[in-house]
Parts: structure tokens; C-alpha cells; sequence
């Protein structure tokens, strides 16, 4: 992937401002892409778009090829005629600063459920087409979706192994009961994920048409609460019902003496060899749809993964496993073409895992916030030390905020506060005399880098501190949830940040440019 000397910021949909409880692709993300471009930035980076699943996780998401129906813009329904002005007009007083998930389902569901009514009832002017054609074109994914949707509000709180046993195991006539029975309710989840494509193709093609690049994130796995897993039970590590028997993680390391036991189902990769590759190659396909750039989770896990035992309570006694990754991309560029990744190497990283990077033109990852402690790993993200062919971050949607990590100590519960006092002076030796607010000496270090490519997550635009933070690893409650302030991002910002692009030529770059 060729990409020229750019940069750009870290934000999901979901944290933009909204009067709605929670970010969607409304009039404030096109505000946010002309933000963007006045910035001078190339990239617009953001979380996996999927509808969340495990604590309002978009990296467990329900299905590797649906949209997050909660991104519908009402506004939008409205000005389509599926939803009145009205419907509108008594919106609960939301949080501005955070989400709350319950809240907003209870309140934005039921008006996503009218608009399908509408919709599916008296669709207007080329809709009823369009809509046909979107579930022809999609059926591969869709159908499977819609019946899944639906059949977990039909079975609350279970998992789908728990469900009858005819629908947890697919039998044929009981799906096509379904159908006939539930026919009304899969069309309204089939409308929902027509309506999410639409409305992000008009703010994808929004976005181009002022030069900035969509970068997605695609994770290594899938939840086990997945219409994919369902699907394509022999796809993955399960045992007879249907539980996983092998689940992923990473062993324990600098970071955790216990590793991370994430629990998503391993995949069978013996089987998806034999039949090409077929689901992935659609997965990057679709995914690929939607962005310029794709950011890959856990790129680690495709030269080997750690797999762990079901059952275990942590990480620890767990093993690496071959995976096919050479010959998965192999397949991947024969049948898609050029691959615009983002290889997320970070943690304990092999050469193995680095020779496969490399091999396909894959570009890395640096975070600047693990540049100054006593990890071994930590002079290669040092800025003087980095390698052009590169993604650099002040941080990542899992890492503290830059003001944040500063004043709690790096955050890491692991570190002696000797540690912590020995990496802050660190940072200020490297630093040198400054007399701008620390998040902005981080931010201009990245930009006079050599690195192609720099990332800023919204977060430490605006020095915010811990409350800002988008998510805890290790910790099911309080993640995902922050959010940008109405205003937060004035033309003063746009100015400092558009400077700083210009100062360390990271302008976008037009082919007009050359002529």
C-alpha cells in the first residue's frame, strides 16, 4: 500500500455529537468530514461499524458484514418521509458527554421499527427497487443476519446454542417456519441494514469528494454471539452443541501476568482452506466496500494465534498455533487485488510475524505512548527510530489518553510508581524545552516524523483527560461510550491542526496537484 506523507484522526461515529444520545451519520459527521478537510487531514479513522454485541463492544460484533443500526440518522428517516418531524420532538435529555446504550435503544428502536413500517408499507419513488437489489446483491450475508436478529429478540438473553434445538442446529424446515412466521420482522432487519449502507455511502462519497480516506478496522475474530458463527458452525472451533471448545486470546506478557483471554471461538482454518478461503475472501471483500483502508486487528494471529482451552479462567494455559496467513493473503490478493492494510503488530511481536508483514506490503503500527518505558520493544517507537513504510499514534482506542496517561501514571497497574516517575522523566528528556500543552509536543513529534502516515485520535486533539477514554481492556463496563462535545472542535483547532500539516508536509495530495 502506497499511501504519500499524510495524517489523520481517530474517531467513531458513535462519539459525535448528537442530540440523539448518540453519534450517528446525520448532518454532524458530514460537519465532521468538512472539519477534517479544513484540517488538512487525509483520514478519517474509525472503529469497527458492525451492531455491537457483548458489552457494547464493536469488536464483538453481531455479524462481520451488517451495519450498527443505532448509525441511522432519524433526521435522514425524516427527510425521506418515513419518520414525522414530530416523531422527533420529545427526545429524552441525553448525556452529551457519554452513551447510554439502554437509553438509547429504548428510545431509538422503536422509531427505527416505525420507519421500516413505512418503509416496507409505502416506500416512495425508487426505494422499493433499490431495496430489492441491496438484498440480491447481499443475500450471501443478509438472509442469515435477518433471521438471526430476529430470532435473538425471540430468545432474550439466551445464546443461540440455547435456543430450540432445530433453530441453534439449522434445520431446514424449522428456519423456513421462520421465515413464514417472522417474515414481517426479518424484512424490518433487512430494511434497517439498507437503510445503514445507504446513508454511509453518501457520507463515503462525501468524504472523497473533499479528499479524505475512510480507514476501517476489521478484527481478527468474530463473536461467538455471531450470525456468522451460526451460519458457518463448521468454520470454527466448536464442540458438539455448538460452544467453542478452543477460544482466542493472547499468554500473559510486559502488560498482564495472566494474558487476555478475549473467548471468541477459534477459527477452523484446516476447513476454510479447503473451501478457498471463500468466507474471508468475502469478508475483506465487503469490507473493502466500505473503506479506502482497512486497519487489521490482531495481525499477529494470522502467522500464529494463541489458542486457549474453553473453560479456562485465564489466558495462561493456552498454546501458539500455525495459522495459514501467507497463503490466506496469498488468496486474498489473487482474488481482490492490491490489499490496503494496516497490520496491527503490536505487543510481542515475532519475525515470523514481521516477514509476513512485510512480504505484503503491510504497513505497521507505532504508538507513541509505549515509547518510553523499560519494555524492550519501547526504542522502536521512539519517532527517531521509526521506519517510513508506517501508521503512527499518539495512542489507540485502547490505550488512555495522552493527558490521561500523563497524570495517572501511565495507567498500567502492572508499573511501580519508580517506573512511572522514570518514564515521565523520560518523556520530558525527549521532549526538550516546550512551552505547549503536552498532548500538542506528542502531536507535532509525530507529525515531523518520518513516519507516512499519522494518526491522532480525537481524544488527545482536545487534551482530554481519563474520562475520555474510549475503552479499558480487560473491563466490561463503562467502554465505548465516550463522546465529543457540541463545539468542542472550533476553527481555532482546525487552524493549529491544518498549520502543523502544512509545517511537516502532510497536506492531502491530489493528482491535480502535479499538473
Amino acid at each position: 500500500m502506497k499511501i504519500p506523507r499524510s495524517s489523520g484522526i481517530l474517531l467513531h461515529p458513535t462519539s459525535l455529537p448528537s442530540r440523539f444520545g448518540i453519534g450517528d451519520f446525520g448532518k454532524e459527521a458530514f460537519h465532521f468530514a468538512e472539519q477534517l478537510s479544513a484540517s488538512g487531514q487525509t483520514i478519517w479513522q474509525m472503529l469497527p461499524i458492525g451492531p455491537a454485541g457483548y458489552a457494547n463492544s464493536p469488536y464483538q460484533a453481531l455479524s462481520a458484514f451488517a451495519g450498527e443500526p443505532l448509525l441511522i440518522s432519524l433526521e435522514n428517516l425524516v427527510q425521506r418521509g418515513y419518520l414525522e418531524p414530530a416523531d422527533l420532538e420529545n427526545a429524552p435529555a441525553f448525556p452529551q458527554d457519554t452513551i447510554d446504550y439502554d437509553a438509547v435503544r429504548a428510545w431509538k428502536i422503536p422509531l427505527l421499527a416505525k420507519a421500516a413500517r413505512n418503509f416496507l408499507s409505502s416506500a416512495q419513488g425508487n426505494d422499493p427497487e433499490q431495496f430489492q437489489r441491496f438484498c440480491s446483491a447481499n443475500a450471501h450475508w443478509l438472509e442469515d443476519y435477518a433471521m438471526f436478529a430476529v430470532l435473538r429478540s425471540q430468545f432474550p438473553g439466551r445464546s443461540w446454542v440455547d435456543w430450540d434445538r432445530g433453530l441453534a442446529n439449522r434445520d431446514p424446515q424449522e428456519l423456513s417456519k421462520v421465515r413464514r412466521e417472522l417474515h414481517a420482522e426479518m424484512e424490518t432487519q433487512k430494511y434497517w441494514q439498507f437503510e445503514f449502507y445507504r446513508q454511509w455511502f453518501a457520507l463515503r462519497d462525501f468524504c472523497k469528494r473533499r479528499g479524505l480516506l475512510l480507514m476501517g478496522d476489521l478484527p481478527i475474530y468474530v463473536s461467538h454471539e455471531s450470525a456468522d458463527v451460526w451460519a458457518h458452525r463448521d468454520q470454527f472451533c466448536l464442540d458438539r452443541r455448538g460452544n467453542p471448545s478452543f477460544v482466542a486470546g493472547v499468554p500473559p506478557d510486559y502488560f498482564s501476568q495472566t494474558g487476555q483471554l478475549w473467548g471468541n471461538p477459534i477459527y477452523r482454518w484446516s476447513a476454510m482452506q479447503r473451501n478457498g478461503f471463500t468466507w474471508w475472501i468475502e469478508r475483506f471483500r465487503n469490507t473493502f466496500h466500505l473503506f479506502d483502508i482497512v486497519r487489521v486487528d490482531h495481525f499477529r494471529g494470522f502467522e500464529a494465534y494463541w489458542s486457549v482451552p474453553a473453560g479456562e479462567k485465564t489466558a495462561v494455559n493456552g498454546k501458539w498455533m500455525k495459522a495459514p496467513g501467507r497463503k490466506l493473503f496469498r488468496k486474498l490478493s489473487q482474488s481482490l487485488g492490491e490489499l490496503n492494510v494496516v497490520a496491527e503488530n503490536l505487543g510481542v511481536i515475532t519475525n515470523e510475524v514481521e516477514e509476513l508483514r512485510r512480504e505484503f506490503g503491510f504497513p505497521g503500527m507505532a504508538v507513541l505512548q509505549f515509547a518510553f518505558g523499560s519494555d524492550p520493544q519501547a526504542a522502536t517507537f521512539r519517532p527517531h527510530n521509526f521506519e517510513r513504510h508506517v501508521f503512527a499514534y499518539t495512542g489507540t482506542h485502547d490505550n488512555d489518553t495522552i493527558m490521561g496517561w500523563w497524570n495517572s501514571g501511565s495507567g498500567n497497574s502492572t508499573r511501580s510508581h519508580e517506573e512511572t516517575e522514570q518514564e515521565k522523566i523520560a518523556v520530558r528528556r525527549y521532549l526538550g524545552p516546550h512551552n505547549e500543552p503536552l498532548n500538542w509536543s506528542f502531536i507535532r513529534l509525530l507529525y515531523a516524523s518520518v513516519a507516512d502516515v499519522v494518526i491522532i485520535p480525537m481524544q488527545d486533539v482536545l487534551g482530554l483527560g481519563s474520562e475520555a477514554r474510549m475503552n479499558l481492556p480487560g473491563s466490561d463496563d463503562g467502554n465505548w461510550r465516550w463522546r465529543m462535545l457540541p463545539g468542542a472542535f472550533p476553527p481555532s483547532l482546525e487552524a493549529q491542526l491544518r498549520e502543523l500539516a502544512e509545517i511537516y508536509e502532510r497536506m492531502p495530495h491530489h493528482p491535480a496537484d502535479e499538473s
